[in-house]
């Protein structure tokens, strides 16, 4: 067993970590050695001057002594075990609604999820960070208003399904700060079953903000269906009403456009997705817009990173 040295001093940062931990009857020198090699004792005195997040330089992950370490995007975050056991949980009286509010999280959860598998080609492309956990939002809202009893309660998708008009794909890039072409909304047809987006020819100096090494873009329309989700007693689970399209959706873009000018033409994009076959009433159709930018480099075309952007448009 190693026994831990002495702590003499401890020396704080005005944000409140660890700067250097200094050890009775030892070379100074050998601060940093001990800082890694003993480091439950660093671990300890930094946890409890900041709980929420390390930015030291020793990065765990995993379980010490009841305190979760991992990584949440990009930064080294601690938490604490919770005190109450999932079984408690599950069936303590007391713990009725928090087992009411997890059922409905875990239905609102899977209704976001028929979301972005509906636009599964272009979410990856389109989507920040916490687009799931926006959409996770968003569904819940629309369980609040559902029939039924807490805990049961359904999501009407097409009821609410305005709710996620101009819902953007990415905040840091809204759609209508990269593009502001003058243009009609998509239009969707009597049978739900096809879009189409008709954009009149503009300038691309005046009416698109490209991000730096921009050298063309393309227009995209992509459109997808979300059914209607209810509980189900049996399985203790939300289902969707039918499966036919939940989840289903298609995407198009138009050709590679080079920045610089007038477009030269109008630009007509058309989603068509009746060999679906009949699409039921209980499903929600969501229809959005979007622009990726590329760089040409040795006459190939590369998907920029930056200034990529979808909102949704239209539902029916």
């Amino acid at each position: 067993m190693v026994t831990i040295p002495e702590i003499v001093f401890i020396i704080i940062s005005p944000k409140n970590y660890l700067i250097a931990i200094c050890f009775k009857d030892l070379d100074p020198k050998s601060n940093l050695y001990l800082l890694t090699r003993y480091t439950d004792v660093y671990w300890y005195i930094i946890i409890l001057i900041k709980m929420a997040r390390n930015t030291s330089f020793i990065k765990l992950e995993g379980t010490l002594d009841g305190l979760t370490f991992y990584n949440k995007d990009g930064e080294n975050v601690v938490k604490t075990k919770s005190s109450v056991s999932k079984n408690r949980i599950m069936n303590d009286p007391t713990y009725k609604r928090t087992r009411e509010n997890m059922i409905e999280f875990g239905g609102a959860s899977k209704v976001a999820k028929a979301f972005r598998d509906a636009f599964a080609n272009v979410v990856r492309l389109m989507g920040d960070t916490y687009l799931s956990g926006r959409l996770n939002r968003t569904m819940k809202l629309i369980n609040k208003n559902g029939s039924g009893v807490r805990g049961e309660r359904d999501f009407d998708v097409v009821s609410m399904r305005d709710i996620l008009l101009n819902f953007e794909f990415n905040l840091n890039d809204p759609f209508n700060t990269q593009f502001f072409a003058p243009s009609g909304l998509p239009s969707i047809n009597a049978t739900r079953d096809i879009v189409t987006w008709l954009v009149p020819d503009f300038d691309t100096d005046s009416y698109l903000r490209a991000p730096e090494g921009a050298t063309h873009f393309k227009l995209v329309l992509a459109a997808g269906y979300v059914d209607n989700y209810v509980f189900e007693k049996t399985t203790e689970t939300y289902v969707p009403t039918d499966e036919l399209v939940n989840g289903r959706g298609d995407v198009f873009y138009s050709d590679a456009i080079a920045l610089g000018g007038m477009v030269g033409a109008d630009t007509t994009l058309t989603v068509d997705m009746s060999a679906l076959g009949v699409i039921p009433a209980s499903s929600a159709l969501f229809a959005t817009v979007g622009i990726v930018f590329y760089q040409e480099i040795n006459s190939e075309l590369y998907v920029l990173a930056q200034g990529n952007a979808m909102k949704v448009a239209v539902t029916g």
